[in-house]
């Protein structure tokens, strides 16, 4: 079945390198649950480390991933590769840009401050700049054009995110809802969430957010959703998540940070990315949404004007 896949999503020689990749990382995370536990290390690997992949030697990346390069091996005819040269072809054609570099600012951040001993503070710094510099990559900027098209194009836009990432959810649907008043915030209070929705189907979008631990209603949302059509848009922190099976597209977005909760600045960068992206190449009529609201909320007192 696999290697069906593979044949299908990547027999067209023309297809970019990025698309490529992402057809692998779907691959993966549909076959992980199943695979061996050396082979679920391998793939996480191999999931989270497409650069080390794509440019290491096969016994390095083997150590780095504590299994041995035949298991590598392995995972690659897995995919329906023939040998693990072509399958590494496909990360090195894909990683044709690198990360941002704004670690060097967080650098120059470390040494401003370097006379005071409050390392938390540089340390949220250092982790802060890094996880928004691996947010604008080549790949990510190919499928922040597709999720806005598929926004753009949706009937009716459901946002889904519950505790640590439920403040992701508000703010995609808070801000998008004033370009776009077909989106709506699913909240699942009192037992709500089926009623909520029930109103969605072919046609609609349903944007996911959730990282580990994930979210039981997270899950059933999804389910729920993918039963009835709905297309769904996941941002999540690696492709292992079990989010990501049936998504059409996946976004994973860096959350580490010396803090006690996942990060959700990388998230939080995202949505103002995907949002601004549809008014960019939306109608005009996104543009006029945008400005009737500030002209109700100027007429309803919601500023306070400055003298």
């Amino acid at each position: 079945m696999l290697e069906q896949d593979r044949g299908d999503d990547m027999e067209a020689d023309n297809d970019s390198g990025p698309a490529r990749l992402d057809a692998v990382n779907r691959q993966l995370a549909e076959a992980y649950p199943e695979l061996s536990p050396q082979l679920k290390l391998a793939a996480g690997y191999v999931l989270e480390h497409p650069v080390e992949i794509a440019f290491q030697s096969i016994r390095k990346s083997a150590t780095a991933a504590e299994v041995t390069a035949s298991t590598l091996v392995r995972l690659a005819k897995r995919l329906g590769f023939d040998s693990f040269d072509p399958f590494r072809e496909v990360f090195q054609s894909a990683v044709q840009a690198g990360p941002v570099e704004l670690s060097g600012r967080a650098s120059q951040l470390r040494s401003l401050a370097s006379q005071t001993d409050d390392q938390v503070f540089l340390d949220v710094g250092d982790a802060a700049f890094d996880n928004i510099g691996r947010l604008f990559t080549a790949d990510n900027q190919q499928r922040v054009r597709e999720a806005a098209r598929r926004l753009l194009a949706a009937d009716k836009i459901a946002v889904v995110g519950f505790r640590d990432t439920f403040a992701c959810a508000y703010h995609f649907a808070y801000v998008g809802r004033i370009a776009m008043p077909n989106i709506q915030l699913i909240r699942g209070q009192e037992g709500g969430l089926l009623t909520e929705l029930a109103p969605f189907g072919e046609g609609d979008v349903v944007v996911a957010f959730g990282f580990e631990p994930y979210c039981a209603e997270t899950m059933r949302a999804l389910e729920i959703t993918r039963t009835a059509g709905v297309s769904a848009i996941v941002v999540t922190d690696t492709m292992r998540s079990p989010l990501v099976p049936g998504a059409a597209i996946t976004f994973t977005v860096a959350n580490a940070t010396p803090h006690f909760f996942p990060s959700i600045l990388s998230a939080i960068t995202l949505i103002e990315v995907l949002l601004a992206e549809c008014v960019a190449f939306g109608p005009d009529d996104l543009v006029d949404n945008v400005a009737s609201f500030e002209s109700r909320m100027r007429a309803m007192g919601a500023y306070v004007e400055q003298a």
